[in-house]
């Protein structure tokens, strides 16, 4: 039983055997990244890379559902980046346009 799933998997047209396994496998690099950001300081972050990510993300996540064979693993590691993406872009932009008001409140 173990055998032949892991033939199948193998044998898979997204498979290890093509490159439609190993462009996503070294994607989730990007989000593994980000993840490894979320302890950076929100003023250091980009506004046009953090965009690129969750934008990526959402765009390749919906190819990911229309190609055949469908890929589950670029599906996943694009639904990742579009996650890790907004959620930097959320620390952004609370950080850049909210904390200020809060600081003034804070102070009155």
């Amino acid at each position: 039983m173990a055998a032949s799933k892991v033939q199948a998997f193998w044998n898979h047209p997204a498979g290890p055997k093509t490159i439609h396994f190993w462009a996503p496998t070294f994607k989730w690099g990007i989000s593994i990244a980000n993840i490894a950001d979320f302890s950076k300081p929100p003023e250091t972050l980009s506004y046009p890379q953090q965009l690129a990510v969750t934008c990526t993300g959402l765009i390749w996540s919906r190819y990911s559902m229309v190609i055949t064979p469908k890929n589950w693993n670029l599906f996943s590691v694009n639904v990742a980046m579009a996650g890790t993406g907004l959620y930097q872009l959320s620390r952004k932009i609370t950080h850049d346009y909210f904390s200020d008001t809060e600081a003034a409140v804070a102070e009155e």
